[in-house]
């Protein structure tokens, strides 16, 4: 075989080795299935300074139709380790909601968000510890990031004054807590995180989660020695699909171990089921008790800014109507309290607390 020949075969080999490359140990697998129809409607980010780590605090199939629905997120790794494409990634994704870092408050402007399938005081499957090692480590050498700009949602949430809360706070969520702890970085070859929280430093906010500010800038670590092995795939059933149970936004410790018992049986979930059809019965029957589908059920349904806007915080001299105006006791007026919300036309402002947070429904037109 002559030289010339030899070097073509030589360019040939190496060009089959690079493309192949992908398809080895450690790739990823990518679906567009949930690819969200929010798209269009995002504006091009202008620049990308943080990767943004959350838990779902939900099954996989609920929460792929939510991100989709609203584009909450650019990313979502299910349990499988399979990656769906929800928003563009050099688009805005609506997932970081209230959130500050550094100063820069509206981190959806200069972030990536990535969901995963999960809970944040509970461990991932190792095929998501393999696809998030593998995704964080292409966008970050994409976007020249450091270990340090890999950060959980709870690094980054804040809660407004509250009447627990006299200060902006940290402390918001616990959302994607995990990802803070050594032994999960260690899995993400992330061989940093950050020592403190640059806010709290600047006096910018206070500390009102003082166990998470232990999880985030300490050692404490609840994930070590539980890695190290595949956790079991839920098995989907008919009632665990319409009765799982979802962990608050903002949990105490107090309980948490009870928190996650041990699921019902299906005898109770049927009688659970029978019960709560009744009651939804009852109060359709009630006048003003009409039940809407299109009414927020979460905290994070009204932190949809494409729905909904928050206008105040009630408080001494901030009434329903010193803060949402007329509208304050209208059904477009929405007021959340500790896991409650309650409609405009259905409250008592004799009995409205401080600290309660008030959102507005945007006008249809503006919602694309």
């Amino acid at each position: 075989m002559s030289p010339r020949n030899i070097s073509g075969v030589l360019k040939s080999l190496a060009m089959w080795v690079a493309l192949s490359a992908p398809l080895c140990a450690g790739a990823l697998s990518f679906s567009n299935r949930y690819r969200s129809p929010r798209n269009p409607e995002r504006p091009i980010r202008k620049s990308t300074r943080l990767i943004v780590l959350h838990t779902t605090e939900a099954g996989a199939r609920s929460s792929l139709n939510k991100l989709s629905e609203r584009g909450e997120a650019h990313y979502c790794i299910d349990e499988k380790g399979v990656v769906h494409r929800i928003v563009d990634k050099n688009r805005e994704a609506f997932h970081a909601g209230r959130s500050m870092w550094c100063g820069r408050e509206e981190c959806d402007d200069h972030s990536i968000g990535i969901e995963v399938v999960g809970y944040h005081n509970k461990p991932v499957t190792l095929a998501q510890l393999d696809a998030i090692r593998e995704l964080v480590t292409i966008l970050k050498k994409e976007y020249r990031l450091k270990d340090t700009q890999v950060v959980c949602h709870s690094h980054v949430a804040y809660g407004a004054p509250n009447k627990w809360q006299k200060r902006n706070h940290r402390g918001r969520k616990r959302c994607g807590m995990l990802f803070a702890m050594p032994s999960v970085r260690q899995k993400l070859n992330l061989r940093s995180k950050p020592a403190y929280d640059p806010d709290v430093r600047a006096k910018r906010l206070t500390v009102g989660d003082p166990y998470l500010e232990k999880v985030l800038y300490g050692n404490v670590d609840t994930m070590a020695g539980k890695l190290g092995r595949n956790i079991a795939l839920e098995k989907p059933t008919f009632f665990s699909s319409f009765f799982k149970k979802n962990p608050p936004d903002n949990s105490s410790e107090a309980g948490k171990e009870n928190y996650y018992a041990k699921p019902p049986s299906a005898s109770s979930l049927k009688v659970s089921e029978k019960n709560k059809k009744n009651e939804q019965t009852a109060s359709a029957k009630k006048p003003g008790r009409k039940i809407s589908s299109s009414d927020p059920k979460s905290l994070r349904d009204l932190e949809d800014r494409m729905k909904y806007i928050e206008v105040g915080v009630l408080g001494k001299g901030r009434s329903p109507y010193a803060v949402a105006g007329k509208s304050w006791n209208s059904k477009s007026a929405f007021y959340y309290n500790r896991g409650t919300i309650t409609r405009g036309d259905r409250l008592n402002p004799k009995k409205v607390k401080a600290g309660t947070r008030v959102f507005i429904r945007k006008i249809r037109s503006n919602i694309k």
